[in-house]
Order: C-alpha cells, then sequence, then structure tokens
C-alpha cells in the first residue's frame, strides 16, 4: 500500500517505469537483444571447454559463490547436464561413482567456502581409487580475498593433498588453459584435478589484447597422451619368470576392468587360479574355474590357500593394501603390471615391475606364454572351491528369524539382470555383497575401496544410472552408511532414476561393533542407533518401499522391488548377532572374542548362541 501511494504522489517514476518496459520490449520484439549476451565470459570459456573435452554431466549445488559458472551451464543445458544434489559430499561421490563405471572424467562443482570443503570426502575417494574427477569451486570476490569477507576460504590450501591439480583462475584469459591442464592431469594421472574461481572473475568478460606477452591464443588442445607398452626386453623377462613357475597366482585388481579376457586367457596357459582385490571383483566372473574370488578379510578361504602355497605371482592393476595376505617375501617370484611406476614394489618385492597399460600389456605378454601341462596345482584350488561355495549356499539360504543378512545378498544374486551395476557401502555390508553376490560377465561393481568411506553406495548408484539410463542399477547398503546422505535418495527421485537401494538393517554399526570384540577383545561400545523408518522415508521422498523381516518374503519382496519404474528402498531387517568372520578364523581373533564376552559384551549369550547355531548348521 505505502508503494501505491508514493507512486501516486510521484507519476513521473511510474511514467519512467512503463518507458523502460515498453522500450525493452520493442527491441526483444525485433531481436535486438540477442547480442546481449555475445560476449564470452570466464564461465562460458570453461563450460565450453568441458564440452570439448567430452564432458556431459556435471554433479553439484549452486550457490552465490558459483552462480556465474551455474549461469553457463544454464545456457547449454542441451549440451551437458547439470544434476541438482542435496549435498556436495553426494556430488563428489557421485562424480567419482561416474567416473569408476564409465572411465571418464566425472566432474562435480560447488560454492565457495563450505560447498567446496564438503566435496572433499568424496574427491579422496576418487584420488585413493585413482579416479579421474575435476572439482570445481567458487571464491569470494578477487579483491575480497584475504580480508575475512563472508565464505572467504581459499579452498586451494584443503585441496593440496587431494587434488594433483590445484589451481586458481584469475582471469579470462588463463580459462581455457587451465580447464585443459586440469583434464589432461586427471586423465593421464587418474586422479583429481581443482580449479577454483572468484565470483568477479566468472562473470568477466573476454577482452582482444589484454593477454601477456608469451600468452598465445589457444595454445592448449583438448587431447591427451597414448597408452603405454612396457619395453619388449621387460615383457620378455616377464614371461621367462612366469614359464618357470610351478603354482602361479595371478592376482588382479581395479586396473584389470578392461582386461579380463586377458586375464582369462594366460590364467589358462599357466594354469594358474586368479584371484581379485575388491575393486577387480567384476574383472572375471565369480563362477569362472578359474577363480578363486577375493582375498583378505572379505574374501575366501581357498584365495588365502593359493597365496599361501604360490611359487610365482602375477599381480595386474593392483596395490591390495594389506600385505600380510600375500606370499611371504622370498616365498614367491613377483611380477607386477600397472600403469603407475610409483605402484609397482610396494605390496611385495617384486622381481620385475612393467609399468604399462594392463590390457596392452597382456596382449604383448600372452604370445610369449608356454602352454603348462601341470594343473595339479590349479585343480586343488577349484576343489576348495566348489567346497567354498556350498558352504555359502549353506549360510545363504538359512532359514533363520532374525534373519541373516547373507540371505538377502544371496537371493539377490540371482535375481539380478545380466548387465547390472552393483555398488556397496563401507561396512559388514561389503562382506555380504563382496561374498555372497556372483558377479557376472558384463555386470559392473564398485565400492569406496582404499578410503573405505561409508555413505558411498547410494551417491555412487546415482553416478552410474545417470551414466547408464538403461541398465539395472542397484545399490546394496548398511543403514548406517544409507543414513548418513539419505538426503541423496530425493535426488534420484527428482532426476527420475530407477535405482533400487537394499538397505541391510541391523541398527547398528556393525562392523565397528566386531572390530571391537575381534580386533581389541572389548566389548560394543557406542554404535547403536535409534531407528529410522526407511520405508516411510522412501514414499515421502515420492518413491517406493519394501520391507523384508522373513527368509521366506525375500525372493517375492525383492522380484517387486527390482520390477519397480521408480527409486525404491528394499528395507531387510536382519540379525544384528550374526559376525562377519573372515574366511580363516585366527587364534587371536577367537582368544579377542572370548574376552570381549567375559567383560560384558551386551547380549553375549545370544552372540554365543548365534555362533553355535551357525557351527552346527554348517557341519
Amino acid at each position: 500500500m505505502v508503494q501505491v501511494e508514493v507512486l501516486k504522489l510521484r507519476p513521473e517514476i511510474l511514467e519512467s517505469f512503463i518507458c523502460s518496459l515498453l522500450t525493452v520490449a520493442f527491441f526483444v520484439d525485433r531481436g535486438c537483444c540477442e547480442n546481449l549476451d555475445s560476449e564470452l565470459d570466464t564461465s562460458d570459456v570453461i563450460a565450453d571447454r568441458l564440452i570439448d573435452w567430452g564432458v556431459k554431466v556435471i554433479f553439484g549445488l549452486p550457490g552465490d559463490g558459483i552462480n556465474g559458472m551455474m549461469e553457463a551451464l544454464r545456457k547449454r543445458q542441451d549440451k551437458i547436464k547439470f544434476v541438482l544434489v542435496r549435498h556436495e559430499e553426494g556430488a563428489a561421490f557421485e562424480a567419482c561413482g561416474y567416473s569408476k563405471f564409465t572411465g571418464q572424467v566425472g566432474v562435480c562443482l560447488a560454492t565457495s567456502g563450505p560447498g567446496g570443503i564438503h566435496l572433499l570426502n568424496g574427491l579422496y575417494d576418487a584420488h585413493m581409487d585413482n579416479r579421474p574427477v575435476l572439482a570445481i569451486t567458487g571464491r569470494t570476490y578477487s579483491d575480497l580475498m584475504g580480508s575475512g569477507y563472508q565464505q572467504d576460504v581459499d579452498l586451494i590450501i584443503p585441496f593440496q593433498k587431494v587434488a594433483g591439480f590445484n589451481q586458481l583462475i584469475a582471469n579470462p584469459w588463463a580459462a581455457e588453459m587451465t580447464v585443459d591442464l586440469a583434464m589432461k592431469y586427471a586423465l593421464n594421472n587418474r586422479d583429481v584435478a581443482h580449479i577454483s574461481i572468484p565470483i568477479d572473475v566468472q562473470v568477466e568478460a573476454m577482452a582482444k589484447g589484454v593477454e601477456s606477452e608469451h600468452k598465445v591464443p589457444n595454445m592448449t588442445s583438448a587431447t591427451t597422451g597414448s597408452r603405454v607398452i612396457p619395453p619388449r626386453t621387460q615383457i620378455e623377462q616377464a614371461a621367462n619368470i612366469l614359464n618357470q613357475g610351478d603354482r602361479v597366482v595371478i592376482f588382479c585388481g581395479a586396473g584389470a576392468l578392461a582386461a579380463g579376457e586377458e586375464i582369462l586367457q594366460i590364467s589358462r596357459k599357466l594354469n594358474a587360479p586368479i584371484v581379485k582385490a575388491l575393486l577387480g571383483k567384476a574383472v572375471v566372473p565369480d563362477e569362472d574355474p578359474n577363480c578363486l574370488g577375493g582375498l583378505g578379510l572379505l574374501g575366501t578361504a581357498p584365495s588365502q590357500d593359493a597365496m599361501e602355497q604360490a611359487d610365482t605371482l602375477l599381480m595386474v592393476g593392483t596395490s591390495y593394501p594389506y600385505a600380510d595376505y600375500l606370499p611371504k617375501p622370498g616365498q614367491a617370484r613377483g611380477v607386477q603390471i600397472d600403469i603407475k611406476g610409483e605402484r609397482i614394489g610396494i605390496r611385495y618385492p617384486v622381481t620385475l615391475g612393467l609399468t604399462g597399460d594392463a590390457k596392452l600389456t597382456l596382449q604383448e605378454l600372452i604370445p610369449l606364454i608356454l602352454q603348462k601341462k601341470n594343473d595339479a596345482f590349479l585343480r586343488n584350488m577349484q576343489g576348495k572351491m566348489k567346497d567354498w561355495w556350498r558352504l555359502l549356499e549353506n549360510r545363504g539360504t538359512r532359514p533363520d528369524v532374525p534373519m541373516k543378512p547373507q540371505v538377502v545378498t544371496w537371493s539377490l544374486s540371482d535375481l539380478l539382470s545380466d548387465d547390472a551395476i552393483i555398488c556397496t557401502d563401507s561396512g559388514t555390508i561389503t562382506t555380504w555383497a563382496a561374498r555372497y553376490i556372483k558377479i557376472r560377465k558384463n555386470q559392473l561393481f564398485s565400492c569406496s575401496g582404499n578410503l573405505a568411506s561409508m555413505a558411498n553406495g547410494l551417491p555412487y548408484a546415482i553416478g552410474a544410472q545417470i551414466a547408464f539410463p538403461n541398465r539395472q542399477v542397484v545399490a546394496i547398503i548398511g543403514d548406517g552408511g544409507f543414513a548418513m546422505l539419505m538426503c541423496e535418495f530425493s535426488t534420484a527421485v527428482l532426476h527420475k532414476l530407477p535405482i533400487k537401494f537394499i538397505v541391510i538393517k541391523n541398527g547398528s554399526l556393525d562392523q565397528i561393533r566386531w572390530e571391537q570384540i575381534g580386533f581389541l577383545g572389548n566389548p560394543e561400545y557406542g554404535v547403536e542407533f535409534a531407528d529410522i523408518d526407511f520405508v516411510k522415508f522412501a514414499e515421502a521422498c515420492g518413491g517406493a518401499g519394501f520391507r523384508i523381516e522373513k527368509p521366506t518374503e525375500v525372493k517375492s519382496v525383492l522380484q517387486a522391488a527390482l520390477s519397480q519404474d521408480k527409486p525404491t528402498v528394499v528395507e531387510a531387517i536382519v540379525d544384528p548377532n550374526e559376525p562377519p568372520n573372515p574366511p580363516k578364523l585366527t587364534r587371536e581373533q577367537v582368544e579377542n572374542f572370548a574376552k570381549a564376552l567375559i567383560k560384558g559384551q551386551p547380549q553375549r549369550g545370544r552372540i554365543a548362541l548365534t555362533l553355535f547355531r551357525d557351527k552346527i548348521s554348517e557341519l
């Protein structure tokens, strides 16, 4: 009302306003405003260069510190998709998952200050698993940096350890070159790159003749180097070592994901069993007769037996951190193939290291490998693996109530599509997924490897579904990990992503609980949660929700959930007292378990009874 009275008292203001509107309408009607945005600014240059590099999607959350970039993306939304997330940590995980499943650079975006800081956990996940990811962040106004202005955080500093390329763009003429250098670094080093842009620089227009005298326009290119093959002499040396071995074991990781056929070929020529690091689960099918599954706490007993007996070890694309599960130093001669030379020999003192692309190197190596006639070692391991699968089937079909967690993943494995993409989280859930999901030839699998971060499973699945909209994507997550970033379920709803989230619900941080008991001999402490109804949550977000409480319900409920065409949560309520035992229990682990029970472990009677019943069932 006050405004109206003022306008009435001052008609010249109203007249001026109407004239302005008519003027704008006149020029818009004649197309005279088409050139208002014709001059490119820094953000335009960055967006165009990302498109030149083949970037098709960016995961992020806007803010006033990055809105210049948002405008550039808005104007190019037909060429590059912006995936709005609920939390920047989710954006970084989604970019990492996207990169893991496509092999391309994943890109995430956040505003200045807290937005950029929130990216760090997901970026460390990419950094530690050798995935190319580019992070784009905002920065406060360039003439206010260091003054304590709002969100005035120098993001170059916290990104120093996670991003090998870490650069502030100070003016628009550096933008194209900086993007090129960032993308080259990410791709060639399989690592994180970061560029940060002040608010005012984001919208600073390009102008001719202002570059430094040594800066030539368009001096860099949107291209990168070719893949590497080791020298022929080294490949011949590797062949000699492998040909001389009697009990050769092949150990492969994520670096061998594109070399599955070559791994199988060399395995058959050497009569060598194949053992897989967790991130290499999809290198070869789990049911291939030469495959012994995973290694370590999440692995199989036959893989551990093979390592204990090996006299020759071929490592391909892995820097598996748990050296105590590898052959003892001096026990076996070793050959290691890795794209990163600095990774060779850091877990096992190999005889020879080959720096090169796994697939190309194996293709050069295979013709030099002689067909071994003695297959006694391989047949022995194959027999043990058949026994192992029978044991897992027994555990995965238990009728007990409360329901065993492995019953869910055992049944799920058979129901997955032949080209399904499977994501899992960190915790006991990793054990149930790694052991009981039988990976098939065209399926993909990943999780947070060396960082072992919780909360990655849900956003990984979003990154996967964005990359492959026509493939089935399933995330197997614990209730602890799901709750950490459950807001991202609404991201899946917003973007109409029909992901299936299988939430194994035991009401606690179960992995931490069993570590307290089995590794330290202490009773559990600080690991139990208040209950969350994930079915109601899913429905409240606009998705579908299902619940499983009994083994007899598992197959039918999973089938119903997998048939949904929207984001879906399956809440599976399981026995919290079922331990994720390693394939071989050590005496120390058994003694620590007993100590924890004696010290006053809650529900110790029920835990002991569970262990007794488990063993009786297996016998």
